[in-house]
């Protein structure tokens, strides 16, 4: 007997959008980041956790965002599949995922702003700026996210700027070790976006949708995505060679078996179920990486 699919509620449609299974792109480089710190012998876990809400609410800000101007764009097609799309859904009014993207934007702000005065006030000029990259990645005139630079801007707000601003609001220091760990960061958030733009790679063409995927097409974007593990996982041995590090931050190879299964789906099937499975695969996968990096870093 085939059970019919759960009904959908608002309260079930909010969390969708919230795109929970990624959410380890905001926590992943704050961890990492506070570990550097305490390595550093300056951690200001009061601030490490200002930076925190400032993450996450950002990429839920970005998220919802990214939903509402989607629907207003048209470019959700009703044979997308993947979590369900809160303005699209029926469910939610799109007024009302507009409203939340703002308080998520806004949330974002009143705590950077916070964390700003408290530290750097030149942070301020830094949060402005990520909020309006957060707003104009899917709104506004000319979305660069419709352009494909989707993925420079993961990789630059959810990498560098996460990592290394985490480091700095907790110690007042830039530091090599922050910087490439802020690549490594940077690389699995991109991959996450790599692995959403491949499922939604046919939708997207049909919408008139322009991400990096549909612009350099699905082989050369699975290939970017084994670069960006790479990479990723060439990092740390970097730098242990360069004794940035102790030897034990090699312990974040052991998330290579994590990382390496969503890549053998992306590059075995053109699916989108298997591939929204990958996607999740690659948050957890970054999640681990940032806890055994932490581990390895403090022993």
């Amino acid at each position: 007997m085939i059970s019919a699919a759960p009904a959908l509620t608002p309260s079930r449609v909010w969390w969708s959008a919230v795109r929970p299974a990624t959410l380890a792109a905001s926590v992943a480089p704050v961890l990492a980041g506070t570990a550097i710190a305490v390595h550093e012998g300056g951690p200001r876990l009061g601030a490490g956790l200002l930076a925190l809400l400032v993450g996450i609410a950002m990429q839920v800000g970005v998220n919802f965002a990214n939903d509402y101007s989607d629907h207003v764009r048209g470019a959700d097609s009703p044979r997308r599949v993947g979590p369900v799309r809160a303005a699209s859904s029926g469910v939610v009014p799109p007024e009302a995922v507009r409203r939340a993207a703002l308080g998520a934007f806004g949330v974002a702000g009143v705590a950077g702003l916070v964390l700003s005065l408290a530290t750097d006030w030149r942070l301020v000029l830094v949060g402005v700026g990520c909020l309006l990259a957060g707003w104009l990645y899917t709104g506004g005139p000319r979305p660069y996210g419709y352009l494909g630079l989707g993925e420079v801007f993961v990789f630059l707000f959810f990498g560098l700027v996460a990592t290394v601003g985490t480091v700095y609001v907790e110690t007042l220091r830039v530091t090599p070790l922050s910087i490439l760990m802020a690549c490594a960061m940077g690389c699995f958030a991109t991959a996450i976006l790599v692995l959403n733009n491949l499922r939604d790679l046919e939708t997207d063409l049909g919408a008139g949708k322009l991400t990096l995927a549909t612009r350099i097409g699905r082989e050369r974007t699975r290939l970017l995505l084994l670069g960006l593990m790479c990479v990723a996982f060439a990092i740390p041995m970097a730098a242990a060679v360069l004794e940035l590090a102790p030897v034990a931050v090699l312990l974040v190879l052991f998330a290579i078996s994590i990382a390496a299964a969503p890549v053998r789906t992306a590059f075995t099937t053109s699916a989108a179920p298997p591939l929204v499975r990958a996607l999740k695969r690659v948050a957890m996968a970054e999640l681990a990486y940032a806890l055994l990096f932490s581990l390895g870093l403090l022993l």
